[in-house]
């Protein structure tokens, strides 16, 4: 068996605040570490199912140089670094078997969502595929399938086991803090989330025949809504690319992962 692990950073316990995600804070360098632990919980739980998996565990924030390799579970490579292609998801191809989604967060927009974005807070507002929205979660979800993978585990605050629900049925899910605001929560121990992690992760591998992830095919007509018009600016240099309102951008892409490429594309060009 081969899993991928991405992991991000929002969703780990403990973390409620942009401080808590930003290298050169106090609070970043001891919650990295909880993120590791998280991560290392994901592929215990994957060694405890199958000793013999090839594991992959993707840093998926920021600038994706996050994890800390000594500190992570061996039994696993560690893919980091930036910048790499479909972002989150690299590591992903048509030989992997599942998909974990560790320290996740909810879609731009949600309320009541512990530092809730989609890609990237300061860029987009929303993203739909052929009409339907779909936030971090529902997008790697969706690249997972058009490469064969099943998305099986999601972990995060409440608001993102509630999303994982909506956009991925059968999908396992850890909630490892109630959200009491964007900034605020309430969350478990670091260690009995990766207690519940680990044991979460082996039970999801049971069930890859449960899970209902959302399936792309064909063309995919994409729409990014920006915060700012001038984020459009340099977005309309790219040959195929229309304003379809004063903050929407729109795209009919040959497949997912065309579209999954180029909504990273519009977040760094309309990055100020």
């Amino acid at each position: 068996m081969r899993v991928l692990v991405s992991v991000d950073m929002e969703g780990v316990a403990g973390v409620v605040d942009p401080q808590d995600i930003s290298p050169g804070n106090p609070e970043y360098e001891r919650n990295r570490g909880y993120m590791t632990d998280e991560a290392s919980a994901a592929v215990r739980g994957v060694l405890a199912h199958d000793p013999a998996a090839e594991i992959v565990v993707c840093d998926a924030h920021a600038r994706f140089r996050n994890l800390v390799p000594d500190r992570l579970e061996q039994g696993c490579t560690l893919l980091r670094g930036s910048p790499r292609r479909l972002a989150m998801m690299t590591g992903i191809d048509s030989g992997v078997d599942a998909v974990c989604f560790v320290g996740y967060h909810g879609m731009a927009g949600t309320p009541d969502s512990v530092l809730a974005h989609t890609i990237s807070g300061g860029v987009i507002a929303q993203v739909r595929c052929n009409g339907v929205e779909l936030g971090e979660l529902g997008l790697n979800a969706a690249l997972a399938v058009h490469y064969g993978a099943v998305p099986v585990l999601a972990t995060g605050d409440d608001t993102l086991a509630a999303e994982a629900a909506s956009a991925v049925p059968g999908m396992t899910t850890v909630v490892v803090k109630t959200s009491r605001g964007s900034r605020a929560a309430e969350g478990l121990h670091p260690r009995e989330s990766c207690r519940r992690i680990e044991a979460a992760t082996q039970t999801a591998l049971t069930r890859l025949g449960d899970v209902q992830a959302p399936r792309f095919q064909g063309p995919v007509d994409l729409e990014v809504d920006v915060l700012r018009p001038s984020m459009t600016e340099r977005a309309l240099g790219i040959p195929g690319v229309g304003l379809r309102g004063p903050l929407t951008l729109g795209f009919t892409a040959t497949d997912i992962a065309a579209a999954y490429e180029l909504i990273e594309v519009f977040a760094a060009l309309g990055a100020p």
